[in-house]
């Protein structure tokens, strides 16, 4: 296994953004796709382009914008899905087209209500429909782990005749133990024709919390592609993490041989805090490698143990991963050539236009504030990305009395023009987005709604984020100011500009 390369393929900007409240727009995954292309992602699944017009502009404006990685699509096994990704790949330097359907009987018999001939026929027919539209063509057997094995072999043999190179093996359900899915990642190996001309690739959820063991297990039996998310993102329990995978692999070298790996370890904390941002879904404390008490030692025992050598306590350093003290080197009398180099130190590639417009916010910060941290900087340059808003605030004020009620009122240019009205609440927060809710003048009901200081101190940026539900579907929203009241504020009119974007994109699709 020694020398032996293990491809990354990143799915937080699919199988990531179904995990239930997380809506992200287009420049927060280019964001987000730029800086998985910094860490070393072999592959980023940018979307879904068949699932609705602004998964289509995000996966072609991603493949437009970001190099440094293969971009690739996800289509459904039927020709009308996988024309829509060649249509959307079609600026990307490399494509890859990964095309799915489900093989197992559960699925074959109440989903697709399809024989088991009728999908190798669809495989085939799909694959020849692929042929010569893109770089490289992945396919999955959808629920693989609980297909019949010879059938799952006999439509991996149909898909490497089709000009498969890369055959996926998802545990879609996260069913599996290490033990059986190190087992069938074995026979896929022995009894697939043609195998040596793919490489095996897992794709491993962690509804049993296995995800990650599962992942390690494949790759011990010959898988050589990682399918992950960032934070383990994904539908239900998530996916197997980028940085836990990475990190195992390279510390216990030992164990599963010294694998090429291409990941930046050094990015790992810093690309896990911009997605838990721009998601809205936060990092539980004791999340392996990137929580905030990854390595934070509480005990007696342990901290003098860690004091005397590190290695005591520690597997790994926090140096490694990225997750070093924040370091306080900017404030009000820094210049502008200071600011670039920090902004770009910090993982941003931004132009001359952007710097400008962020150097002015960050002196207006920093006359606020005393000190400046790196999470203030960073919340500057994801406040600023290039949202389309329909909904901009040309006028806010709030009031409070000692019993505890607060009035706000609130002035909007809207797609209609002005529009403007008052509220009373518990509190000036409460007041001020009842405010808002009234003058938006579509039906928006708030779902949740939760407050984090950023960095620390008495001037901390305060961050919000919500969520609210319009005709039945989710959006979020953030906002960071140092007054909580106006990010509250701004946070839910990023929801709320959401919702247009979204009518805008299904209108321009029909």
């Amino acid at each position: 296994m020694n020398g032996e390369r293990i491809y990354f393929f990143d799915t937080t900007l699919r199988d990531g953004e179904q995990t239930p409240g997380v809506s992200l727009q287009t420049p927060e995954k280019v964001e987000i796709a730029q800086n998985l292309a910094k860490l070393g992602i072999d592959v980023i699944e940018a979307g879904f382009p068949a699932a609705s017009p602004g998964d289509f502009e995000a996966v072609k404006t991603i493949a437009e914008q970001v190099t440094g990685a293969t971009i690739c699509g996800l289509a459904r096994c039927n020709t009308e899905d996988i024309q829509q990704v060649a249509h959307a790949l079609q600026g990307a330097k490399r494509s890859r087209l990964h095309t799915f359907i489900a093989t197992s009987d559960i699925h074959l018999e109440y989903k697709l209500k399809m024989t088991k001939e009728a999908c190798l026929d669809r495989v085939k027919e799909c694959l020849a429909f692929a042929a010569g539209k893109f770089d490289e063509i992945e396919f999955s057997a959808e629920d693989a782990s609980r297909t019949d094995l010879d059938f799952l072999c006999r439509v991996f043999e149909v898909a490497i005749e089709g000009g498969a190179t890369v055959l996926n093996v998802p545990d879609t359900v996260g069913y599996m133990t290490p033990i059986e899915f190190g087992n069938i990642i074995t026979y896929i190996k022995d009894h697939v024709k043609g195998i040596e001309k793919a490489i095996i690739s897992v794709h491993c959820h962690d509804d049993l919390g296995l995800a990650n063991a599962n992942t390690l297990a494949a790759i011990e039996a010959g898988a050589r592609q990682v399918e992950c998310t960032v934070n383990g993102l994904g539908e239900r329990a998530g996916n197997v993490s980028v940085e836990e995978v990475t990190m195992a692999l390279i510390t216990r070298k030992d164990c599963y041989g010294d694998f090429k790996i291409p990941i930046d370890t050094k990015q790992l904390t810093r690309v896990s805090k911009i997605v838990a941002k721009l998601t809205g879904v936060a990092v539980a404390p004791n999340k392996a490698i990137v929580g905030a008490n990854a390595f934070a030692h509480e005990s007696g025992i342990h901290q003098h143990g860690v004091l005397s050598h590190p290695g005591t306590y520690e597997i790994m350093t926090p140096e490694s991963v990225g997750a070093g003290e924040t370091n306080i080197v900017l404030g009000k009398h820094s210049g502008r050539h200071a600011f670039e180099e920090h902004v770009s130190q910090l993982g941003f590639t931004l132009g001359e236009e952007k710097i400008n417009m962020l150097f002015t916010k960050f002196k207006e910060l920093a006359d606020r504030k005393k000190h400046i941290y790196d999470e203030d900087v960073m919340a500057l340059v994801m406040d600023t990305l290039d949202y389309q808003k329909a909904i901009t605030v040309v006028h806010h004020h709030y009031h409070s009395n000692e019993s505890g009620y607060a009035y706000a009122d609130i002035r909007l240019h809207t797609p209609t023009g002005l529009s403007e009205d008052a509220a009373v609440g518990d509190g000036p927060v409460d007041a001020s987005l009842k405010a808002v809710e009234r003058a938006i003048g579509i039906p928006v009901s708030l779902k949740d709604y939760h407050i984090r200081a950023l960095t620390a101190g008495k001037d901390a940026l305060g961050e919000a984020i919500v969520k609210v539900e319009h005709e039945g579907v989710l959006y979020h929203g953030r906002g960071v100011s140092t007054d909580i009241i106006t990010s509250s504020v701004n946070a839910y009119i990023n929801a709320v500009n959401s919702i247009y974007l979204t009518k805008e994109l299904e209108e321009g699709a029909h």
